[in-house]
């Protein structure tokens, strides 16, 4: 199986087992990090929820889409700057999300969809903290 099966049919069988899924990642996130809860209150948390859902559907619908995948994800990057989004914050989010998947997968969790998973989210941070940087640096040069 490659990375994108093992990540889709985990994902198959993780909002099967756990339809808010991302409901249970925030609460996983703010648990771990309350600091930032503040990050997410412009909207409602079924929004926010139904957003990040999709989100990642769309990805790993495009794992092998490279050039979709740098475009989007640059852009994503570059527009969570001025959340207030930082490089710090993108491991963070991850872990949560990891520890999320891992629980709502039960016995389907394995080492080979962990590190599935874990290099697709390693991918998708590194091309938004790339976007962030750009959106850096055009700030930076519109301020000067």
């Amino acid at each position: 199986m490659t990375a994108k099966e093992l990540i889709q049919a985990n994902l198959d069988v993780v909002v099967g087992n756990a339809p808010d899924l991302t409901a249970r990642f925030y609460a996983r996130l703010f648990e771990q990090h309350p600091e930032l809860q503040h990050l997410f209150g412009r909207r409602s948390a079924e929004a926010q929820q139904r957003m990040l859902l999709e989100a990642i559907a769309a990805v790993v619908d495009h794992l092998d889409d490279l050039p979709w995948l740098e475009q989007t994800l640059r852009a994503l990057g570059a527009k969570h700057v001025a959340y207030g989004v930082t490089d710090a914050m993108y491991p963070m989010v991850a872990g949560a999300l990891m520890d999320t998947l891992e629980r709502a997968s039960a016995e389907h969790w394995n080492d080979a969809v962990r590190d599935a998973w874990a290099a697709a989210l390693t991918f998708v941070a590194d091309r938004m903290q790339a976007g962030a940087r750009t959106a850096d640096g055009m700030t930076a040069s519109a301020a000067e």
